[in-house]
Protein backbone atom coordinates (compact mmCIF):
# COMPACT_ATOMS: atom_id res chain seq x y z
CA UNK A 1 0.00 0.00 0.00
CA UNK A 2 1.43 3.39 -0.95
CA UNK A 3 1.39 6.47 1.50
CA UNK A 4 1.87 9.65 1.49
CA UNK A 5 4.23 11.68 3.01
CA UNK A 6 1.64 12.82 5.26
CA UNK A 7 1.01 9.46 6.17
CA UNK A 8 4.72 8.58 7.12
CA UNK A 9 5.21 11.63 9.28
CA UNK A 10 1.45 10.50 10.98
CA UNK A 11 3.48 6.62 11.21
CA UNK A 12 6.29 7.71 12.65
CA UNK A 13 5.33 10.01 14.95
CA UNK A 14 5.43 8.72 18.47
CA UNK A 15 2.15 8.07 20.47
CA UNK A 16 0.71 8.14 23.95
CA UNK A 17 2.55 5.30 26.03
CA UNK A 18 -0.17 3.29 27.84
CA UNK A 19 2.22 1.55 29.96
CA UNK A 20 0.93 3.09 33.04
CA UNK A 21 -3.22 2.75 32.04
CA UNK A 22 -4.03 0.75 35.05
CA UNK A 23 -0.89 0.23 37.76
CA UNK A 24 -2.74 -2.52 39.74
CA UNK A 25 -3.62 -4.75 36.93
CA UNK A 26 0.10 -4.86 36.06
CA UNK A 27 3.07 -5.85 37.81
CA UNK A 28 5.17 -3.21 39.36
CA UNK A 29 7.29 -2.51 35.87
CA UNK A 30 3.87 -1.44 34.14
CA UNK A 31 1.45 -2.18 31.58
CA UNK A 32 1.64 -3.05 27.57
CA UNK A 33 4.01 -0.65 26.12
CA UNK A 34 4.13 0.59 22.52
CA UNK A 35 3.47 -2.71 20.10
CA UNK A 36 2.40 -5.21 22.92
CA UNK A 37 -0.59 -7.05 23.40
CA UNK A 38 -3.00 -7.95 26.43
CA UNK A 39 -5.70 -10.75 26.55
CA UNK A 40 -8.21 -10.98 28.80
CA UNK A 41 -9.10 -14.51 29.10
CA UNK A 42 -12.02 -16.00 30.88
CA UNK A 43 -15.47 -17.64 31.18
CA UNK A 44 -18.45 -15.20 30.97
CA UNK A 45 -19.70 -13.26 33.03
CA UNK A 46 -16.02 -12.63 34.97
CA UNK A 47 -16.14 -8.86 33.96
CA UNK A 48 -13.80 -8.90 31.04
CA UNK A 49 -16.31 -6.63 29.07
CA UNK A 50 -16.38 -3.95 32.11
CA UNK A 51 -12.36 -4.10 32.39
CA UNK A 52 -12.76 -3.14 28.57
CA UNK A 53 -14.88 -0.76 29.13
CA UNK A 54 -12.74 0.84 32.64
CA UNK A 55 -9.84 0.47 30.43
CA UNK A 56 -11.41 2.60 27.53
CA UNK A 57 -12.76 4.95 29.85
CA UNK A 58 -9.33 5.99 30.67
CA UNK A 59 -8.06 6.46 27.57
CA UNK A 60 -10.83 9.22 26.20
CA UNK A 61 -11.47 10.62 29.40
CA UNK A 62 -9.72 14.12 29.89
CA UNK A 63 -6.79 14.81 31.92
CA UNK A 64 -8.81 16.37 34.25
CA UNK A 65 -10.90 13.50 35.02
CA UNK A 66 -7.39 11.26 35.09
CA UNK A 67 -7.92 10.29 31.72
CA UNK A 68 -5.00 9.75 28.91
CA UNK A 69 -7.29 11.91 26.12
CA UNK A 70 -6.15 9.46 23.39
CA UNK A 71 -8.13 7.94 20.31
CA UNK A 72 -9.10 4.08 20.83
CA UNK A 73 -10.78 1.53 18.27
CA UNK A 74 -13.22 -0.47 19.88
CA UNK A 75 -13.83 -3.57 17.25
CA UNK A 76 -16.89 -5.28 18.61
CA UNK A 77 -17.00 -9.22 17.10
CA UNK A 78 -19.78 -9.93 19.99
CA UNK A 79 -22.02 -7.38 19.43
CA UNK A 80 -21.97 -6.69 23.04
CA UNK A 81 -20.96 -3.45 23.07
CA UNK A 82 -23.84 -1.52 24.92
CA UNK A 83 -22.92 2.14 24.56
CA UNK A 84 -25.89 3.40 27.01
CA UNK A 85 -23.16 1.67 29.86
CA UNK A 86 -20.54 3.25 28.39
CA UNK A 87 -22.36 6.51 28.02
CA UNK A 88 -23.13 6.12 31.93
CA UNK A 89 -19.29 5.53 33.28
CA UNK A 90 -17.91 8.41 31.50
CA UNK A 91 -20.50 10.48 33.05
CA UNK A 92 -19.97 9.11 36.17
CA UNK A 93 -15.99 9.56 36.30
CA UNK A 94 -16.70 13.62 34.79
CA UNK A 95 -19.09 14.08 37.46
CA UNK A 96 -16.60 12.82 40.01
CA UNK A 97 -13.75 15.22 38.42
CA UNK A 98 -15.76 18.30 39.34
CA UNK A 99 -18.89 18.56 36.98
CA UNK A 100 -20.30 17.19 33.92
CA UNK A 101 -21.16 19.38 30.64
CA UNK A 102 -22.14 18.10 27.43
CA UNK A 103 -20.14 19.58 25.47
CA UNK A 104 -17.21 17.15 27.61
CA UNK A 105 -18.93 14.04 27.24
CA UNK A 106 -18.92 14.70 23.46
CA UNK A 107 -15.18 15.23 23.30
CA UNK A 108 -14.57 11.85 25.14
CA UNK A 109 -16.75 9.98 22.59
CA UNK A 110 -15.79 12.05 19.82
CA UNK A 111 -12.19 9.88 20.47
CA UNK A 112 -14.04 6.32 20.20
CA UNK A 113 -14.71 4.37 17.21
CA UNK A 114 -16.99 1.35 17.13
CA UNK A 115 -16.47 -1.19 14.15
CA UNK A 116 -18.75 -4.12 14.08
CA UNK A 117 -17.48 -7.46 12.93
CA UNK A 118 -19.64 -10.88 11.92
CA UNK A 119 -16.68 -13.48 10.85
CA UNK A 120 -12.96 -13.73 10.46
CA UNK A 121 -12.92 -12.38 7.13
CA UNK A 122 -14.70 -9.45 7.80
CA UNK A 123 -12.21 -9.17 10.76
CA UNK A 124 -9.62 -9.33 8.15
CA UNK A 125 -10.74 -6.35 5.99
CA UNK A 126 -11.55 -4.33 9.41
CA UNK A 127 -7.81 -4.50 10.07
CA UNK A 128 -6.87 -3.22 6.28
CA UNK A 129 -9.63 -0.30 7.22
CA UNK A 130 -7.79 0.19 10.08
CA UNK A 131 -4.53 0.85 8.84
CA UNK A 132 -5.61 4.14 6.71
CA UNK A 133 -6.64 5.24 10.17
CA UNK A 134 -3.58 4.47 12.26
CA UNK A 135 -1.65 6.05 9.29
CA UNK A 136 -3.54 9.27 9.69
CA UNK A 137 -4.02 9.26 13.06
CA UNK A 138 -1.31 9.91 15.61
CA UNK A 139 -3.72 10.33 18.55
CA UNK A 140 -5.26 6.64 17.51
CA UNK A 141 -3.37 4.47 20.27
CA UNK A 142 -5.64 2.03 21.46
CA UNK A 143 -7.43 -1.09 19.75
CA UNK A 144 -9.59 -2.65 21.75
CA UNK A 145 -11.31 -6.36 19.81
CA UNK A 146 -14.12 -7.83 22.09
CA UNK A 147 -13.69 -11.02 21.01
CA UNK A 148 -10.96 -12.43 19.17
CA UNK A 149 -12.24 -16.23 19.73
CA UNK A 150 -16.01 -14.75 18.64
CA UNK A 151 -15.56 -17.01 15.26
CA UNK A 152 -13.42 -20.15 16.85
CA UNK A 153 -16.76 -22.37 16.49
CA UNK A 154 -17.74 -21.11 12.71
CA UNK A 155 -14.03 -21.21 11.64
CA UNK A 156 -13.49 -24.70 12.96
CA UNK A 157 -16.64 -25.80 11.31
CA UNK A 158 -15.67 -24.13 7.90
CA UNK A 159 -12.38 -25.61 7.81
CA UNK A 160 -13.50 -29.41 7.96
CA UNK A 161 -10.64 -31.70 9.60
CA UNK A 162 -7.90 -29.55 8.42
CA UNK A 163 -6.23 -27.69 11.47
CA UNK A 164 -4.45 -25.35 9.17
CA UNK A 165 -8.01 -24.59 7.41
CA UNK A 166 -9.67 -23.98 10.54
CA UNK A 167 -6.94 -21.13 11.68
CA UNK A 168 -5.88 -20.23 8.70
CA UNK A 169 -8.32 -17.01 9.01
CA UNK A 170 -7.20 -15.89 12.57
CA UNK A 171 -3.69 -16.66 11.25
CA UNK A 172 -3.81 -13.74 8.56
CA UNK A 173 -5.70 -11.45 11.21
CA UNK A 174 -3.08 -12.24 13.95
CA UNK A 175 -0.20 -11.88 11.20
CA UNK A 176 -1.56 -8.32 9.90
CA UNK A 177 -2.15 -7.02 13.75
CA UNK A 178 1.56 -8.14 13.90
CA UNK A 179 2.55 -5.32 11.35
CA UNK A 180 0.16 -3.02 12.77
CA UNK A 181 1.87 -3.23 15.85
CA UNK A 182 5.10 -3.16 14.83
CA UNK A 183 4.75 0.18 11.86
CA UNK A 184 2.16 1.91 13.76
CA UNK A 185 3.14 1.10 17.98
CA UNK A 186 -0.57 0.73 19.08
CA UNK A 187 -1.55 -1.15 22.07
CA UNK A 188 -3.78 -4.19 21.74
CA UNK A 189 -6.25 -5.45 24.06
CA UNK A 190 -8.68 -8.53 23.18
CA UNK A 191 -10.75 -10.66 25.56
CA UNK A 192 -11.14 -14.50 24.60
CA UNK A 193 -13.72 -16.93 25.87
CA UNK A 194 -12.70 -19.82 28.12
CA UNK A 195 -13.62 -23.24 26.32
CA UNK A 196 -13.93 -26.40 28.39
CA UNK A 197 -12.47 -29.00 26.51
CA UNK A 198 -12.54 -31.89 29.47
CA UNK A 199 -15.50 -34.18 28.94
CA UNK A 200 -14.84 -36.32 32.35
CA UNK A 201 -18.12 -36.95 33.57
CA UNK A 202 -18.90 -34.28 36.57
CA UNK A 203 -19.05 -36.86 39.15
CA UNK A 204 -16.08 -38.54 38.26
CA UNK A 205 -12.89 -38.06 40.74
CA UNK A 206 -11.15 -34.86 40.00
CA UNK A 207 -13.84 -33.28 38.21
CA UNK A 208 -14.91 -29.81 38.94
CA UNK A 209 -17.30 -28.95 40.88
CA UNK A 210 -20.10 -26.12 40.33
CA UNK A 211 -18.62 -24.24 43.55
CA UNK A 212 -15.01 -24.37 42.06
CA UNK A 213 -15.74 -24.01 38.60
CA UNK A 214 -15.70 -20.23 38.74
CA UNK A 215 -12.04 -20.62 40.31
CA UNK A 216 -8.86 -19.38 37.58
CA UNK A 217 -7.32 -22.11 39.04
CA UNK A 218 -9.77 -24.69 36.99
CA UNK A 219 -8.25 -26.54 34.59
CA UNK A 220 -8.10 -27.20 30.84
CA UNK A 221 -10.90 -23.58 30.06
CA UNK A 222 -8.26 -21.60 31.08
CA UNK A 223 -5.32 -23.24 28.27
CA UNK A 224 -4.96 -20.98 25.59
CA UNK A 225 -6.14 -22.74 22.52
CA UNK A 226 -6.14 -19.59 19.51
CA UNK A 227 -3.69 -20.41 16.85
CA UNK A 228 0.12 -19.89 17.51
CA UNK A 229 -0.11 -16.67 15.36
CA UNK A 230 -2.09 -15.19 17.90
CA UNK A 231 -0.37 -16.73 20.78
CA UNK A 232 2.86 -15.30 19.86
CA UNK A 233 1.51 -11.74 19.70
CA UNK A 234 0.39 -12.07 23.69
CA UNK A 235 2.47 -9.96 26.09
CA UNK A 236 0.61 -9.83 28.85
CA UNK A 237 -2.33 -12.21 29.84
CA UNK A 238 -4.90 -10.97 32.47
CA UNK A 239 -6.97 -14.62 33.63
CA UNK A 240 -10.41 -12.73 35.23
CA UNK A 241 -12.56 -15.23 36.83
CA UNK A 242 -14.92 -14.77 39.84
CA UNK A 243 -13.65 -15.15 43.51
CA UNK A 244 -15.45 -17.70 45.63
CA UNK A 245 -18.26 -16.28 48.52
CA UNK A 246 -15.36 -16.49 51.15
CA UNK A 247 -13.30 -14.44 48.79
CA UNK A 248 -15.67 -11.97 48.84
CA UNK A 249 -16.33 -11.60 52.11
CA UNK A 250 -12.34 -11.50 53.09
CA UNK A 251 -11.96 -9.20 50.19
CA UNK A 252 -14.64 -6.58 51.57
CA UNK A 253 -14.09 -7.17 54.87
CA UNK A 254 -11.21 -4.26 55.52
CA UNK A 255 -13.73 -1.78 54.89
CA UNK A 256 -16.89 -1.04 53.22
CA UNK A 257 -20.55 -0.28 53.91
CA UNK A 258 -22.86 -3.19 53.46
CA UNK A 259 -23.81 -2.74 50.57
CA UNK A 260 -20.24 -3.20 48.97
CA UNK A 261 -19.95 -6.21 51.03
CA UNK A 262 -22.55 -8.37 49.14
CA UNK A 263 -21.35 -7.51 45.90
CA UNK A 264 -19.60 -10.05 43.54
CA UNK A 265 -15.86 -9.69 43.48
CA UNK A 266 -13.90 -11.21 40.57
CA UNK A 267 -10.41 -11.97 40.76
CA UNK A 268 -7.44 -10.87 38.04
CA UNK A 269 -4.29 -12.78 37.68
CA UNK A 270 -1.84 -10.67 35.29
CA UNK A 271 0.97 -12.71 33.59
CA UNK A 272 3.24 -10.55 31.62
CA UNK A 273 6.03 -11.58 30.00
CA UNK A 274 9.17 -9.33 28.08
CA UNK A 275 12.08 -10.46 26.37
CA UNK A 276 15.28 -10.19 27.44
CA UNK A 277 17.56 -7.22 26.06
CA UNK A 278 21.03 -9.70 26.89
CA UNK A 279 19.12 -12.92 25.12
CA UNK A 280 18.03 -13.89 21.96
CA UNK A 281 14.65 -13.40 21.00
CA UNK A 282 13.70 -17.15 21.42
CA UNK A 283 10.36 -18.19 23.72
CA UNK A 284 13.14 -19.46 26.19
CA UNK A 285 14.66 -15.15 26.63
CA UNK A 286 11.22 -14.24 27.90
CA UNK A 287 10.62 -13.17 31.70
CA UNK A 288 7.82 -13.35 33.23
CA UNK A 289 6.12 -11.21 36.55
CA UNK A 290 2.83 -12.04 38.16
CA UNK A 291 0.04 -9.85 39.74
CA UNK A 292 -2.96 -10.49 40.85
CA UNK A 293 -5.92 -7.66 41.65
CA UNK A 294 -9.69 -7.75 42.40
CA UNK A 295 -12.50 -5.76 41.89
CA UNK A 296 -16.36 -5.00 42.09
CA UNK A 297 -18.76 -3.50 39.36
CA UNK A 298 -20.84 -0.53 40.17
CA UNK A 299 -23.06 1.68 38.58
CA UNK A 300 -19.92 4.22 37.70
CA UNK A 301 -17.75 0.88 36.55
CA UNK A 302 -15.11 -0.92 38.05
CA UNK A 303 -13.71 -0.36 41.77
CA UNK A 304 -10.47 -2.09 42.65
CA UNK A 305 -10.05 -3.24 46.36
Amino acid sequence: MAESGAQLFARLEPRRSLKHIEPRLFPDDGGPDHGEVVELHGTEGTGKTELLYHLLCRCVLPAAAGGLETDVVFVDTDYSLDILRLVSILDSRLSAAGGLEEAELRSCLSRLLVVHCSSSSQLLLTLHFLETAFSSRPSLSLLLIDSISAFYWLDRCEGGASVSKQEEKLSKCSELLGRLLRDYRITVFATSHAIRRSYRSPDAPGSSSSSSSSSCSSSEGERPYLCRSWQRLVTHRLLCCRAEAGGNMAAAAGGGNKEQRRRQVFSVHCTSSSSSSSSSSSSSSRLKAYRSSSFYVTDGGVVFI
